[in-house]
């Protein structure tokens, strides 16, 4: 799976009608949500991917406003702590995947124990080229206990990108994102792509979907289609009233 093979943008979309289209299905996914949370049986794990200034933030906010927060949690993962760093590479990964009944969404997840040391080269490769399968198994595990997962790569281009990381700098309600290391990783991406598809070729068994990311309402649209295809392929069905009252 080449990344330059899928577009960042679809000029074909109609944005006016892909937003009202995204709407419904926006309702949708929180009608259903809600169900799935009070069945308490599935599970859902959204991954979300992507260089930075790829838009997983803003993603994970458009695509959960009509959900229950009740049944929602979102885990962003940094660079691991001394006690992350003190146990094996999947145990603060484990420690957050959605119980049953719930939505978990994953920004940057296990694949950055990938992504970072293989690029930055501070991991033995062996080391590095052993967690594509064990994040395999990982990922089996996690389906075997009824929870979907759905993994997602946002594909910004190298002109969005720039955009948005400068925009960081010039607009005060967003010096907070801002990182000088981001444009250091930015004269690294054609290596971390490259890594990213020995991923979509490894751990390819769950499939990866290729995001157009240049724009936020075909990001949301395409994403929110995934989930709520998910969410209608399970078997969702309210629980049955449990008293002894009327007994």
């Amino acid at each position: 799976m080449k990344i330059n093979d899928y577009p960042a943008f679809n000029e074909k979309w109609d944005k006016e009608k892909i937003k009202r289209n995204t709407k419904d299905i926006l309702k949708e996914i929180g009608r259903l949500q809600y169900k799935m949370y009070a069945q308490a049986k599935y599970s859902l794990l959204i991954v979300l991917q992507g260089m930075d200034a790829s838009g997983k933030d803003g993603l994970t906010r458009g695509l959960l406003k009509y959900c229950n927060p009740v049944g929602i949690r979102v885990r962003s993962f940094k660079k691991p702590t001394p006690e992350e760093y003190a146990h094996d590479f999947l145990w603060r990964v484990h420690k957050d995947v959605p119980g049953k009944g719930e939505v978990t969404v994953f920004i940057r997840s296990h694949y950055e124990d990938i992504l970072v040391p293989s690029v930055e080269g501070y991991i033995p490769k062996e080391t590095v080229d052993k967690r594509y399968e064990l994040i395999n198994d990982f990922e089996k595990m996690l389906e075997h206990n009824d929870t979907r997962i759905l993994k997602f790569f946002l594909n910004v281009s190298p002109d969005a990108q720039e955009e948005r990381l400068r925009e960081r700098i010039e607009l005060k309600e967003k010096h907070w994102k801002h990182k000088d290391g981001d444009w250091e990783t930015r004269k690294k991406v054609p290596e971390y792509l490259k890594v990213y598809e020995n991923i979509f070729m490894k751990c390819g068994q769950i499939p990866w979907h290729i995001v157009p990311a240049d724009k936020n309402w075909q990001k949301l649209y395409f994403v929110a289609e995934k989930v709520l295809e998910a969410l209608k392929n399970m078997d969702l069905k309210w629980p049955e009233l449990e008293t002894e009252i009327f007994h």
